[in-house]
């Protein structure tokens, strides 16, 4: 285990092979850990995404959770509050690709992917846990998945999916530990930010950085699909939609890209 700088005290432990680095990052606040442990796995057999889908990690590719306990040092936040920190998680993944070398055309996809030249490198996936019981014990793990040495092949993705890209696909080698050292070095005033200042204080640098605002998207909702066109994130994260029909507030949803 490596200590990392920070204000809180971020660190590294590197596992061979777990079913997910979410799961190991559950059990490890469950036995006490504090926040700012990162778990880093070489391998993984059952990763997950967003809404019980699998994730897909090639050779190679940075597979972390972090363990944060965010209402022990801010009690008073809700569920929402604590959700926008898949935005701050999107603009410190930013900071380390550009940092790697990867400098071109970097966009953050609502509501958890980073695109490299139109194509997803990077996912997000928040869980939480204790909601409800004593802040001190209430803690958010953070999984993050970046594609550095090969991406997915693009038929094992699901249909309408962002083609898949990797960070070697854009003249860049990485090691996962190389790539953790820079996130974990971007997050970690990007966190002290945030618990300062709440989304708003990083907000407009994240729509600065949004893929798609301004153009049409769509936002499937189950059954139900809103097409409208980009205009803001608000400050629990709800993607704002312009539709025919006036505008459309979107908490969760699959966004597809359009013209």
């Amino acid at each position: 285990m490596s200590e990392r700088t920070g204000a809180a005290p971020f660190r590294i432990e590197r596992v061979a092979e777990v079913t997910s680095t979410m799961d190991a990052a559950h059990r490890a606040a469950r036995g006490g850990a504090t926040e700012g442990l990162w778990v880093l796995a070489d391998r993984q057999t059952q990763g997950r995404g967003r809404r019980g889908r699998s994730w897909l990690a090639p050779e190679g590719a940075l597979t972390t959770t972090l363990l944060l306990r965010p209402l022990a040092r801010r009690p008073e936040l809700g569920p929402a509050a604590v959700a926008t920190l898949s935005f701050i998680a999107a603009l410190s993944l930013r900071d380390a690709l550009i940092a790697l070398g990867v400098g071109a055309d970097i966009a953050l996809k609502w509501p958890n992917d980073v695109l490299v030249g139109g194509g997803k490198i990077a996912g997000i996936l928040l869980e939480s846990e204790g909601a409800g019981g004593p802040p001190a014990k209430t803690h958010l793990a953070v999984g993050i998945g970046v594609n550095l040495a090969a991406a997915p092949e693009a038929a094992d993705l699901e249909p309408g999916a962002v083609a898949p890209t990797c960070v070697a696909d854009h003249g860049v080698e990485a090691t996962p530990e190389a790539a953790l050292a820079l996130l974990s070095d971007a997050f970690a005033p990007r966190y002290e930010r945030w618990l300062s200042d709440g989304f708003v204080g990083q907000r407009a640098e994240w729509l600065a950085a949004a893929a798609g605002r301004g153009k049409t998207l769509e936002a499937k909702l189950g059954a139900r699909t809103i097409t409208g066109v980009f205009d803001d994130v608000d400050l629990d994260g709800a993607l704002v939609l312009r539709t025919r029909s006036g505008v459309e507030k979107v908490l969760a949803a699959d966004v597809q890209l359009g013209a």
